[in-house]
């Protein structure tokens, strides 16, 4: 019996980190460029703690019993970027997880949310109003013209934490791209439905890159692209990676532009998180050690009291994919003097805000139905 446990324990520790691992990874989808380690925070995660980088530790009993809920984790997805060029956050995502420990609430900020982000001393930004992806970019600066997209995240947690009013968030990601697409591969893609007709700004139909007008090779054109493109058309399908990736990072030509794209990206959160505790990959070693793997390329993540990925798999397995539920926050265009400034956001959103911050959200989309993103 005893040599029988010994044989389950690493698949189980296995099993808890790649639940943990897909938690965090699908919930920032896409986005960031480079490589970094599965890391941690040193103490609480607040707008003055950055990520540390340091390999992820084994799940420790301890470590899984120090979180409890309700919790609160923030997740950002950047535009691939080198050190010398000012990250831009275009995928912010909360995941919010009830004191139950049994269910997940996802709520995107869109993008181009006009909001103020607050002064950040450690980069001389003195404060303003602007677009809240821009928020990384304006923490980010390190000198000698560097960008540290962690110390990025520290301005953006504070600007995410003004906006909602959620005094520390629990946890933290910040997610990339190449690594990303590869856990995706690990796991076979991922099926998924597609609601509406998508074309790809970016991708031919084989998933190679578009054609570039000439007159554009300087990347200063907002639509640079021309001739035949991918196209997504309604109904379910196993998409590759590089498809379901394309899928939800598009937004042009769409009816109700990013708050479309924020709704694929909750609906591939979803089916990643579904298909991540399939019998197909919980019940192959080989396949989950791919995962993890391909997570270690994918994510920065931190936790409170230093607790790892592997910790915050046990601590939610007892959570349901299949109750996961994801908010959509009504908003729309601001103008100033005719010119658009960003996104505002709409009626009784400071309202669902109060109801995260007192783990009150399912009463709150009882007396507001139009917030759940019913086709996700």
């Amino acid at each position: 019996m005893a040599k029988s446990a010994k044989r389950r324990a690493p698949l189980w520790a296995r099993l808890t980190a790649v639940f943990g691992a897909v938690l965090m990874v699908t919930s920032g989808v896409v986005l960031v460029g480079g490589n970094a380690l599965i890391s941690k925070y040193t103490g609480s995660l607040d707008a003055g703690t950055k990520l540390v980088g340091d390999p992820a530790n084994g799940a420790t009993k301890a470590g899984a019993k120090e979180i409890k809920g309700p919790l609160n984790i923030l997740m950002a997805g950047i535009d691939p970027r080198d050190n010398k060029t000012a990250p831009l956050s275009d995928s912010i995502i909360v995941a919010h997880i009830p004191a139950s420990m049994d269910q997940v609430f996802l709520f995107s900020i869109p993008r181009d949310l006009y909001v103020d982000i607050p002064a950040f001393p450690t980069t001389g930004f003195g404060g303003g109003k602007s677009k809240i992806n821009a928020a990384m970019s304006f923490g980010s600066s390190v000198g000698n013209g560097k960008h540290d997209v962690e110390q990025g995240f520290q301005l953006l947690t504070k600007t995410v934490s003004q906006l909602t009013g959620i005094k520390q968030f629990d946890a933290g990601a910040i997610i990339n791209f190449g690594g990303f697409k590869k856990i995706v591969e690990a796991m076979g893609g991922v099926t998924m439905t597609v609601d509406m007709t998508v074309k790809s700004e970016h991708l031919k139909p084989n998933g190679k890159p578009r054609d570039r007008l000439p007159s554009c090779a300087d990347n200063t054109c907002e639509h640079p692209y021309i001739g035949v493109q991918k196209v997504y058309k309604p109904g379910t399908y196993h998409l590759e990676a590089w498809e379901a990736l394309d899928y939800v990072r598009q937004r042009y030509g769409l009816p109700h532009s990013d708050y479309d794209r924020q709704r694929h990206q909750q609906q591939f959160i979803k089916a990643m998180a579904k298909q991540a505790m399939s019998k197909g990959v919980v019940t192959d070693p080989a396949k989950m050690l791919k995962i993890l793997n391909a997570a270690g390329d994918a994510v920065k993540f931190g936790a409170a009291n230093g607790t790892s990925v592997l910790d915050w798999g046990l601590a939610l397995r007892g959570l349901d994919t299949d109750t996961m539920v994801s908010i959509k926050l009504p908003g729309g265009g601001i103008f100033e003097g005719g010119k658009y400034r960003g996104e505002g956001l709409g009626p009784n959103t400071d309202k669902f805000f109060e109801a995260v911050k007192n783990d009150k959200i399912p009463e709150f989309l009882l007396a507001h139905p139009e917030f759940v993103n019913t086709n996700s």
